[in-house]
C-alpha cells in the first residue's frame, strides 16, 4: 500500500524520518547546508552558528520523513512544520517559550532567503510565515540602587575568591555586560587605568568599549594583584575571571555567585547576573542617561530592546501624577 508522505499520520512519520536519516541528507541539501553554514560563520559567534544549524538540521529530518526535497518545498509544508513547532514539549512535558519557537521559526526563514538570494530557489517559501506575537514581558526582580550596593559589597574580600567575585560583582553592575560576556573576558581587554572594558565578538559577533565605574576598576585592580594569582590555573590561561579549578566560568557558576551574594545581603529578590544587567539600565535611566547611551552600553541592536526600561521606571510618572491628578493628593 502506498503512503502519502504529506498526510501520513505520525507514527508512520516517526518511522520514514528514521529511515531517511539512515539514508543520510541528499547531497545538494548537504551543499546547501555547508554554503549556509560559512555564511552563518562570518555573521555570527560560533555557539550561535551551531544551535542555527542544530535548528536547521531538525527542518531537514522532518522534511524527509515526509518524502519531501529540499526544491520542492512549499509554503504549506512550513506551515505544517510551524504547527509542529508550537507543539513541541520538553522533557517534563512543559512547552517551550515563545521565544524559543520564534527564533526557531526565524533560523527556517533566514535559510530560505539565503538559498533564493543566491540564486538556489526562484521563490521563498518561507515568506508568507507570520511570527507570533510576542508577550511585551517587562523586566522583572530589578534592584534598588541600596540592595545593588549591599549586593557587590557582600563577598569576603580576604579570600581570593573573595576578591574575584567582589570583580565580578562590580563589573556587572557598573556594565550591564551579559554573563557570557563577562565569562569571555582577558586580562588584557580591561584597562583599569583608563577604565575601559572591550568586549571581543559579544552577541551578534560585535565587539565594543564599554567605560567602569572607578569601584569597579579598584575591584579588578584587587582581584589581579591578591587573587588571581593565588588561583589555579593563573599562570596557563589569559581569561580574566577564572573558576575555582582554573577554567572558564559558566553561566550557571556566575548566577550562583550573584544569588550567593544576595543571601549574604539580604535581599529576598530572585537575583540573576540578568537582574543585574536590567538594573543598571534602570538606575542609568532614572538619572537621567540618554536611552541611545544606554543601548550602546548593553549591546542592543535595536532600540526597542532598550525602550522596555522606560516603562519600568516609573517613579518620575507617579511624580507627576500625585501633583497634577485632581485626586492624585
Amino acid at each position: 500500500m502506498s503512503v502519502n508522505p504529506r498526510t501520513c499520520d505520525p507514527s508512520q512519520q516517526a518511522s520514514m524520518s528514521e529511515a531517511s536519516h539512515r539514508a543520510g541528507t541528499s547531497r545538494k541539501a548537504v551543499r546547501l547546508l555547508r554554503l549556509f553554514e560559512d555564511h552563518l560563520a562570518i555573521r555570527y559567534a560560533p555557539r550561535t552558528a551551531t544551535d542555527y544549524m542544530s535548528t536547521l538540521r531538525n527542518l531537514l529530518d522532518w522534511l524527509e520523513g515526509r518524502g519531501i526535497a529540499l526544491g520542492e518545498v512549499r509554503t504549506a509544508d512550513l506551515q505544517a512544520y510551524q504547527a509542529q513547532l508550537y507543539a513541541l514539549r520538553k522533557a517534563d512535558g512543559t512547552p517551550y517559550s515563545l521565544g524559543n519557537q520564534i527564533n526557531r521559526l526565524a533560523v527556517v526563514k533566514g535559510f530560505f532567503r539565503f538559498l533564493c538570494r543566491r540564486g538556489y530557489m526562484l521563490t521563498d517559501p518561507s515568506a508568507p510565515l507570520e511570527y507570533p506575537r510576542r508577550e511585551q514581558r517587562l523586566p522583572r526582580g530589578i534592584l534598588t540602587r541600596d540592595e545593588c550596593r549591599r549586593l557587590v559589597e557582600a563577598p569576603d574580600t580576604s579570600t581570593p575568591l573573595g576578591l574575584r567575585d567582589r570583580a565580578i560583582l562590580e563589573t556587572f553592575y557598573a556594565t550591564g555586560i551579559r554573563a557570557g560576556e563577562l565569562a569571555k573576558l582577558k586580562c588584557a581587554d580591561v584597562d583599569t587605568e583608563d577604565r575601559i572594558a572591550r568586549i571581543v565578538l559579544g552577541k551578534g559577533a560585535k565587539d565594543r568599549n564599554i567605560p567602569l565605574t572607578r569601584a569597579a576598576s579598584e575591584a579588578i585592580e584587587s582581584y589581579l594583584l591578591d587573587g588571581r594569582p593565588r588561583m589555579r590555573g593563573a599562570q596557563r590561561t589569559g581569561l580574566l575571571f577564572l573558576a575555582l579549578r582554573g577554567g572558564k566560568l559558566h553561566d550557571s557558576t556566575l548566577n550562583e555567585v550573584v544569588q550567593s551574594a544576595a543571601s549574604k545581603a539580604g535581599i529576598d529578590k530572585h537575583v540573576t547576573c540578568h537582574a543585574l544587567r536590567h538594573s543598571i539600565a534602570t538606575h542609568l535611566l532614572k538619572g537621567g542617561a540618554d536611552i541611545r547611551h544606554i543601548q550602546v552600553l548593553l549591546g542592543h541592536s535595536s532600540l526597542r530592546s532598550t525602550e522596555r526600561y522606560t516603562h519600568v521606571e516609573i517613579s518620575d510618572l507617579a511624580k507627576v501624577v500625585r501633583r497634577a491628578h485632581p485626586r492624585g493628593r
